[in-house]
């Protein structure tokens, strides 16, 4: 027994031995971001203050990342508890290892010492009971203790010695530079520079420290047993990122209905012909072993099922989760293979089990991961167009099946006009074919011009040196490029940014692109889309999931309204400027609950914003912001 306590001991002290090897800084510690130096520099007061200064920007130097910055500025916005600091494990961790040995001993020795007193069938149950309430007393000491003699987290210190100054002339090269301490006013508060307040105002994302990912399994879920009730195959249809949901909703039904799921087909008979299978965009295997305990999912179905023919179905838009019990899994059970032709938004956004809602988060961030020459591929892109500079993330969605199916034509020539118009009537699924495009356009319905766009990032501050990545095929209208080109020089695609050697598997392949361009729009410092589109809903709730990255929505009404006005004459630049950066000061993708709509097809959209279902608050820390504590 003293030997397990032992062992027990040894190797929380060597989890603080790890602990405190970070919080020395030891040179041995790499960061892959900004981020990571900033989670360990903000807990090590083990270091005195000038140690720790000069060791913060040493490795920030090295890491050429502005969201380092941001992280020190806004307090690590997901900060973890487990990683404290380390004043606060000396000053609490002796206290934890007493309480553990206590309970360590106390439970093992009852369990042992009950074991030899078995006698008969009533002292088994009276023993059973006996552990029960005693791992329940447990269970309460533990958490007593973990509040109690832990104390809370410490607050997060933002250091108030870093500055920004641009480097190299114009633009926005950013170096952090070390001074001894920021100048400050009587009342003690700092006068950041004026560099500073611009880039953070341009580039900082919304603060979202009250909220969390959530979306593990809890301990008495169930993993799939050896019974199921029959196998679920489908087509994933429409575009890169509607077949993408549409997988993630089918995962979710698959365990409501205690199926085994088939990988699907992809839809190769949309506008972009890709005729890709799914193991050539994501990682099959990565996929299967992720959703493991979850649903049962194998690459084709059994011999013993070759020649049974499936049930074709397609399944109602918005189903609740009742749908697929009662109306489904009849069907399902008496021909033991369903064929679902259709899987986009087949499950509601809402109302439905807390545990469907996590599987669906799962597959979507954590199981959906690209196929290894899109993911290599787009780290080489990312290298290359991050430098020492941030960088937008652009969906521009000015494409031909785009522009043709709202029939928006502002700003092209009367022949593109008609190219579109005569694109809507051959597509027979399109029903609306009589568009009033300047109409539409007023209202909000046509995604932004890049003339336009142009307009709306320089209205919100960003100077003509920002880099732009184009998330987008290739923009439809003679001189579409151009007009952008105009206000934004530094303008990227993957076709620029790759060489034709790097290109060259995937260039036949539009939804192969498509992933790759997801990856930048994913890990860009600002993603700003100009319609709401597939890929938007999908990159918007995805950066949320991954802690709220900035995110910008124009209000696309106002948006051409202020661009009419200021190009017609009837306001300056400078009204347009500070009406653009004021209507938009709240259109950055800050945290906020989707709340269920009168009707599911117009309520927003669960894989645009994930909260609630993989995003939940963070209760401490929220009480700890209204009581001024951060």
């Amino acid at each position: 027994m003293r030997f397990v306590s032992l062992r027990f001991l040894i190797g929380w002290a060597e989890m603080g031995n790890r602990w405190a090897a970070a919080c020395r800084g030891d040179s041995s510690l790499t960061a892959d971001s900004g981020r990571d130096i900033a989670q360990v520099l903000l807990g090590s007061p083990g270091l005195s203050p000038r140690h720790r200064r000069s060791n913060s920007l040493k490795h920030l130097a090295d890491s050429d990342s502005l969201e380092a910055l941001n992280y020190f500025r806004s307090g690590t916005d997901d900060y973890d508890s487990r990683l404290a600091g380390g004043a606060h494990w000396r000053r609490h961790g002796f206290a934890q290892i007493a309480l553990y040995f206590i309970m360590w001993n106390f439970f093992v020795g009852n369990l042992v010492r009950g074991m030899f007193k078995l006698g008969s069938r009533k002292s088994l149950r009276q023993y059973v009971l006996c552990v029960g309430v005693l791992l329940m007393v447990g269970m309460l000491l533990v958490k007593i203790g973990s509040v109690g003699l832990l104390g809370p987290r410490p607050r997060q210190v933002i250091p108030q010695y870093l500055s920004l100054k641009t480097v190299g002339g114009s633009g926005l090269n950013l170096a952090l530079t070390e001074e001894t301490q920021l100048p400050t006013d009587i009342d003690g508060s700092s006068n950041i520079s004026e560099d500073y307040h611009l880039t953070h105002k341009l580039w900082a994302k919304p603060d979202s420290r009250e909220f969390v990912q959530c979306f593990d399994r809890p301990w008495h879920h169930k993993k799939p047993g050896e019974r199921h009730n029959g196998y679920i195959f489908f087509k994933a249809n429409g575009g890169l990122n509607q077949m993408r949901t549409g997988i993630c909703d089918m995962v979710a039904i698959a365990r409501i209905m205690n199926a085994v799921l088939v990988i699907p087909t992809l839809d190769n008979s949309s506008f972009w012909a890709d005729p890709s299978e799914f193991k050539d965009i994501f990682d099959l295997h990565h996929f299967i072993n992720v959703l493991k305990e979850d649903v049962r999912i194998v690459e084709s179905l059994p011999r013993s099922h070759k020649n049974v023919k499936p049930l074709e179905k397609a399944p109602v838009s918005w189903s609740k989760a009742s749908f697929y019990k009662h109306e489904m899994l009849p069907l399902l059970k008496k021909h033991n293979v369903l064929y679902f032709t259709h899987a986009d938004s087949r499950l509601a956004n809402n109302h439905l089990p807390h545990s469907i809602q996590k599987i669906r988060c799962r597959a979507n961030y954590q199981a959906l991961k690209f196929a290894d020459p899109i993911e290599k591929l787009a780290q080489t892109l990312l290298t290359r167009i991050q430098g020492k500079a941030p960088f937008i993330a652009l969906h521009l969605r000015y494409e031909q099946d785009m522009l043709a199916f709202t029939g928006c034509t502002h700003g092209l020539a009367l022949e593109e006009g008609e190219e579109l118009r005569k694109m809507r009537y051959d597509v027979p699924h399109w029903k609306e074919k009589e568009i009033d495009g300047e109409e539409r356009r007023r209202q909000g319905g046509c995604p932004l011009t890049p003339h336009e766009t142009g307009l709306f990032l320089k209205g919100l501050g960003y100077p003509t040196s920002t880099k732009l990545y184009i998330v987008a095929g290739k923009l439809f209208g003679n001189g579409s490029l151009e007009s952008l080109k105009r206000h934004f020089p530094n303008v990227y695609s993957h076709a620029t940014l790759a060489t034709e050697e790097e290109l060259a598997s995937m260039k036949q392949y539009q939804n192969r692109l498509a992933g790759l361009d997801y990856i930048m729009a994913l890990e860009s410092n600002v993603f700003v889309y100009t319609y709401d589109g597939n890929m938007a809903k999908a990159v918007q709730g995805h950066r949320r999931f991954q802690g709220f990255r900035k995110t910008i929505s124009p209000d696309r009404q106002t948006l051409v309204r202020l661009i009419d006005e200021y190009e017609s004459g009837m306001i300056s630049w400078d009204t347009f400027e500070h009406d653009v950066s004021e209507i938009h000061s709240n259109r950055t993708g800050a945290p906020y609950r989707r709340e269920p709509g009168e009707f599911p097809k117009t309520e927003e959209y669960f894989y645009a914003n994930p909260l609630p279902g993989c995003i939940c608050e963070n209760k401490q820390v929220s009480r700890e912001l209204l009581n001024g504590k951060l």
